[in-house]
């Protein structure tokens, strides 16, 4: 929330305790996946674009998939109309969500070459380019961690450099994340995305 709101709550937290509540209980019938939707709806609606970005991530957390997103902005053009909906589709690829690209989209996730893994020593980490995205991969012993270089709070693209020892930050809000289990350790509460992975013939593979 916005400073302003964090002031009033502090000093008027009875008045607006009714106000918060009432729209806990309007979607309370609702699934998480459909109350992200109507979110990011309202925030195209009124142009908000902090707040589009903040229910675009909570919905794609929750399970919704970037063709759901597309396809509710698309569903609501009556109400939008077709200047706010590019407005938002503006918003998405300037962030540069992997997952809204055209190659990734609309695709069935593929099992997809990373690295070889004699490329990678025991303990180490990488941050690997890959044609469709770009991820952090760690190893411990024969076991691997292969994660969206994509910070999980707005995205940001994290550099390699964000990296010291095994600890990840990223540059634009501080987020502080552990390398070995994706986990974030400061300042945010969201862990970093993770591939499934295998290897195969020496080299390594992730499913996106």
């Amino acid at each position: 929330m916005s400073d302003a709101l964090n002031y009033l709550i502090a000093v008027r937290g009875d008045a607006l305790g009714h106000y918060f509540k009432f729209l806990k209980d309007t979607g309370k019938h609702l699934d998480p996946k459909t109350r992200d939707l109507i979110s990011v709806i309202t925030k195209v609606h009124s142009q908000t674009e902090a707040g589009f970005k903040q229910y675009l991530m909570r919905a794609l957390r929750d399970g919704c998939t970037p063709m759901e997103i597309v396809d509710a902005l698309l569903m609501a053009f009556p109400a939008l109309g077709l200047a706010k909906i590019v407005w938002a589709t503006d918003i998405l690829l300037e962030m540069g969500i992997p997952e809204f690209s055209p190659e990734l989209i609309a695709a069935a996730p593929q099992w997809r070459d990373v690295m070889a893994v004699a490329d990678l020593a025991d303990g180490e980490v990488q941050r690997v380019e890959c044609s469709t995205r770009t991820v952090f991969v760690y190893r411990a012993g024969e076991a691997y961690q292969v994660y969206d270089s994509h910070c999980p709070h707005q995205v940001t693209n994290i550099p390699h450099l964000a990296l010291e020892g095994l600890t990840l930050t990223c540059p634009k809000h501080h987020w502080k994340f552990d390398i070995r289990t994706g986990a974030c350790i400061e300042k945010g509460e969201h862990p970093m995305k993770t591939f499934e992975n295998r290897v195969e013939d020496g080299r390594l593979l992730a499913l996106w």
